[in-house]
């Protein structure tokens, strides 16, 4: 099988021109101008419009068991809707269960994706500690291509990290060259508010940012980030949603610390207003955690991107429906967190990016994946057009109009947290591993024809980072007996 696509401009994050791209056998063979293909291979016309890597959104969790509940969407169609909006790779979440050992849960995400029909890889989350957990972190490294490590500082009495799982996790991935990631909110804090406000008669979806302040959220980014800087390991905040957590990765960062963060597109656009709806079903369908938040974050987290100190983009993607919120009618504690976006982040972010001059192009680009494959070690098999990477690509059309809407996505969830925007910039087709997966609105997505990718791990920057860190270390002194 193999592509010609024509007449585009090829916008990389790193440079933009005009030429045309030829992939065979799932791999981009050429990029240039006046390219002598084959005669049977199928041409897309690009002509006038943009030439861009996949997207790769590095936070969804499809078909997650959570809170008393399955989320919607599996990992055909989540990785389908994700093809429909120009997204063509996934980093999803093992989430272990407290006493269950790391590669029986991988084993079972492992099982679950194998329907996908884009590219997927996986962070594991490590919420409980021993022997067991130190042995399998280096399987799944060694064997399995896992670079990434998960902490939830959140949810306690379920699947909650403290500072001694943190310590040892961390301590265990700087061995094996993996990068450590945080859920930063001070679980100990939400719980005791969440208490609170039940007490006080606050049981409405009103009550889910009152108990999650922004304080929370950058007091437990400052104490991952310490405990990085301690161990001397690369950290990676996920779903940063507050100036607070902005501002201690910012500081960070100015120091030296290698301390990565992803912005989720309904945080840029969406604001907290949403919880005070008076239709229940509208204000809990916005239930994720950390919430949205007021305006005067989002304005930062748009800095954030412009500025360098967030690096990533992504959705968080967690589909219940209305039936499933239902269970925090009386008690927004039980409402399941999460919402949907996968098929919405591109055109999302373009519009609200690109359109309004606060991103170029090649920063799009950046955002929207080539800095998760350089951060997640995939780069340049992931992330960019050019010979010899995977052709995982999306033809992407400026001028183009929708409006979002749930009657017409492809996400299997009766909501749509952007329901109404007006968008403009959309993909026209896109190209996954090689096969052309989506054509002018018509989506051609097949179960189980995605590959799950491997991470290698980071030794040699790693040995570096440990051996700077051991020298901090102050030799004991003899006192003398």
């Amino acid at each position: 099988m193999s592509i010609i696509i024509r007449g585009g401009t090829v916008v990389t994050a790193d440079e933009t021109k005009l030429a045309d791209v030829y992939c065979e056998g799932g791999i981009i063979k050429a990029v240039g101008q006046n390219l002598e293909v084959p005669s049977d291979a199928e041409v897309i016309d690009a002509c006038g419009q943009y030439v861009m890597p996949g997207g790769i959104d590095p936070h969804t969790h499809m078909q997650l068991p959570f809170m008393g509940t399955v989320a919607t969407e599996d990992f055909y169609t989540g990785t389908a809707a994700g093809l429909a909006g120009g997204t063509t790779m996934i980093i999803d979440f093992v989430i272990p269960d407290p006493q269950q050992r790391l590669m029986d849960a991988y084993r079972q995400w492992r099982e679950w994706s194998e329907k996908a029909c884009s590219d997927y890889s996986f962070h594991v989350a490590v919420t409980w500690w021993d022997d067991t957990v130190h042995k399998d972190m280096g399987t799944l490294v060694r064997d399995e291509g896992v670079n990434s490590f998960k902490h939830f500082m959140a949810y306690k009495n379920a699947i909650m990290a403290d500072d001694e799982i943190m310590y040892n996790s961390f301590t265990r991935s700087l061995e094996l060259g993996a990068i450590v990631t945080a859920h930063a909110e001070n679980g100990e804090m939400v719980y005791q508010l969440q208490k609170k406000l039940i007490e006080a008669g606050i049981t409405g979806p009103e009550g889910h940012p009152l108990s999650r302040p922004p304080a929370a959220e950058g007091e437990a980014a400052n104490r991952a980030i310490r405990i990085a800087e301690v161990i001397g390991i690369p950290l990676y905040l996920v779903h940063v949603s507050t100036k607070d957590a902005l501002d201690e990765i910012t500081r960070a960062r100015g120091e030296g610390q290698r301390v990565f963060g992803e912005a989720l597109a309904g945080h840029l656009l969406i604001d907290d207003s949403v919880y005070r709806h008076p239709d229940f079903e509208t204000a809990a369908a916005h239930v994720m955690s950390p919430p949205f938040r007021s305006k005067e974050h989002q304005a930062a987290l748009w800095k954030g991107l412009q500025s360098g100190n967030l690096q990533t983009t992504a959705t968080d993607h967690c589909c219940f429906c209305a039936d499933q919120k239902a269970a925090g009618k009386d008690d927004f504690t039980l409402i399941p967190n999460g919402t949907a976006g996968v098929e919405d982040r591109m055109t999302a972010l373009w519009t609200h990016g690109v359109n309004t001059g606060k991103l170029t192009p090649q920063e799009f680009v950046a955002v929207t994946s080539a800095n998760t494959a350089k951060i997640f070690n995939i780069y340049p098999r992931k992330g960019t057009v050019q010979v010899g990477a995977d052709a995982d690509i999306v033809v992407w059309d400026a001028e183009a109009t929708k409006v979002i809407s749930k009657k017409t996505h492809h996400q299997n969830i009766d909501f749509n947290i952007f329901e109404g925007m007006e968008v403009k910039g959309l993909p026209s087709h896109t190209v996954s591993g090689g096969r052309h997966v989506y054509a002018d609105g018509e989506l051609r997505a097949e179960r189980a024809t995605g590959s799950y990718i491997k991470r290698p791990a980071f030794q040699p920057i790693f040995r570096a980072l440990e051996k700077k860190a051991a020298a901090s270390v102050p030799t004991p002194v003899n006192r003398g007996g």
